[in-house]
């Protein structure tokens, strides 16, 4: 069950932290500081990710190559490489691509 709705877009969510982290992507509220080059986020979260350009830290392996990533999206992207996993397909051509933005600027 999701009882917190945010009253702007209708998002429901199971916590309340999570229903005011998502109403500052309608306020733009960006209470997070970067302290080394002052750019601002809506989380900690995000804020904590952000820090992986300034101090290098790539936390997420490649089981299969070892090449590391320092967000976890870019890692699960890179692993399509050794599956070959291609879920997005042109509905023109037939041409598959392993991402949506791919498909797109084709």
């Amino acid at each position: 069950e999701k009882p917190f709705v945010c009253d702007e877009c209708g998002a429901r969510f199971t916590q309340n932290h999570m229903l005011i982290y998502h109403r500052r992507c309608h306020t733009g509220e960006r209470p997070f500081m970067c302290e080394t080059c002052g750019k601002s986020f809506a989380s900690k979260e995000y804020l904590k990710h952000h820090n992986r350009i300034h101090t290098g830290s790539k936390p997420f392996k490649c089981e299969v190559c070892f090449r590391t990533f320092a967000q976890r999206n870019s890692l699960y992207q890179h692993i399509k490489v050794h599956t070959g996993e291609r879920p997005y397909c042109c509905d023109q051509c037939g041409k598959q691509f392993t991402q949506l933005n791919a498909l797109q600027r084709h």
